[in-house]
């Protein structure tokens, strides 16, 4: 596995991160995501992931190796293990960190999402009954201030993963006991799934549409990047392709 390279931390305080573990995404991703950042992050940073196989990743993306114990045994949904991003440590990272998920695509630049203030700045979750839960596809935080959030669950991990069903739920209602959150502004995250795509059944014969305005697009959950670029079938949902998307995403 690659080792992280050292880097003069007075200058360089702005880390871009990811995490991949497992096979449910191989190296592209994490290719593509590096790319992307290059391409649409002008101020100087570091791009890191985190992950337990680095076979295939670009030389320029720094490697640190993913914790041995999955927090995602015993649970049913949600990604815990980017709790771990809230250990007091990250390697030698420093300063801020800005976690993006691996299957988003970046439309255009995203320096503002190092501008904005705040020690944890998160997407506010789309769906109106969740009641200011964040989506943790797109989060920036202050490394090291928020140890509370990975020490519980450490400790009361059976607790808490029967309490909370996904890892975001619980991240943010930690944080917010706290009065640390800030919610990005509403339109430079955007989910492909609630904003582009056509209401049925004219998502059957209306291709999707991408807000102007949208800095990230979200996929969570189906369809994954490849497929709303080609298109997608099933007996249940139809979906348009959309070429436009493989321009930012690469």
């Amino acid at each position: 596995m690659a080792i992280a390279r050292e880097h003069d931390m007075d200058v360089i305080d702005r880390n871009v991160i990811c995490m991949k573990w497992g096979r449910k995404y191989d190296a592209t991703y994490v290719n593509k995501l590096h790319s992307m950042v290059s391409r649409h992050l002008t101020l100087p940073h570091r791009f890191i992931c985190f992950t337990d196989n680095d076979e295939g990743f670009h030389p320029d993306i720094e490697v640190l190796p993913m914790p041995e114990q999955d927090l995602t045994k015993g649970t049913k949904t949600g990604a815990w293990n980017k709790v771990y991003n809230f250990r007091k440590e990250l390697g030698d990272l420093r300063g801020q960190a800005l976690f993006l998920d691996l299957d988003v695509i970046i439309l255009q630049n995203i320096d503002s999402f190092f501008e904005i203030p705040g020690s944890f700045c998160v997407i506010r979750e789309w769906d109106k009954s969740s009641q200011g839960t964040g989506n943790t596809s797109v989060y920036r935080f202050d490394i090291g201030a928020h140890v509370h959030v990975y020490e519980n669950l450490i400790e009361h991990k059976a607790e808490i993963c029967g309490k909370y069903r996904r890892e975001q739920a619980y991240v943010t209602e930690s944080i917010a006991e706290h009065g640390d959150i800030t919610y990005w502004p509403e339109n430079w995250c955007r989910s492909f799934k609630r904003h582009c795509l056509p209401r049925w059944p004219l998502s059957w014969i209306q291709p999707p549409t991408i807000p102007d305005d949208a800095k990230i697009l979200i996929f969570h959950g189906d369809p994954k990047p490849e497929d709303a670029i080609r298109g997608s079938r099933s007996k249940l949902r139809r979906i348009q392709a959309t070429p436009a998307l493989a321009e930012h995403w690469r």
